[in-house]
């Protein structure tokens, strides 16, 4: 079981979206996901989004807000718990991601671009602003064969 965190920056209605083309064996490969990554020993959920933006985009984070938490499970992989986080205050300016690359993303259009057909269930949740929820999505490889949600407002 893994622990991890993902965080959609926003600015000007769009998302800082990562391209994972950079990782050899990376389950993400090819995907457009948000910044974020595994949460160390001993390390909080905020901690780490904190400290994974700044790894991987340069940006140094000013505020937070937890949206969701995945639970993600799959034939092919250990189940991971994903904290969701959203921000819209930062410093700092982008610097080249070893992961993959960085781009502006109009709100809109994201879920027409490679995602994960799980991401486009709480991506529509969090721009509905449809306050905190929980989220298990159950694939088979990659294919989403089941989701479950909880809302909690």
């Amino acid at each position: 079981m893994r622990n991890l965190t993902v965080c959609y920056i926003e600015k000007d209605n769009k998302y800082l979206m990562l391209h994972r083309t950079k990782k050899n064996n990376d389950v993400n490969k090819d995907k457009w996901i948000g910044v974020g990554g595994k949460i160390e020993d001993k390390e909080s959920p905020e901690e780490c989004i904190v400290r994974e933006v700044k790894e991987e985009t340069g940006l140094t984070l000013l505020n937070y807000k937890l949206r969701c938490i995945i639970t993600f499970t799959s034939t092919v992989a250990e189940t991971e718990y994903i904290y969701v986080f959203t921000s819209d205050k930062f410093t700092g300016e982008i610097i080249e991601c070893n992961e993959g690359d960085l781009e502006w993303v109009e709100k809109s259009k994201i879920d027409n671009l490679n995602v994960w057909e799980g991401d486009k269930i709480f991506h529509k949740k969090i721009l509905n602003d449809e306050g905190f929820f929980t989220l298990k999505v159950d694939y088979d490889e990659n294919k989403l064969i089941g989701y479950k949600i909880n809302n909690y407002f």
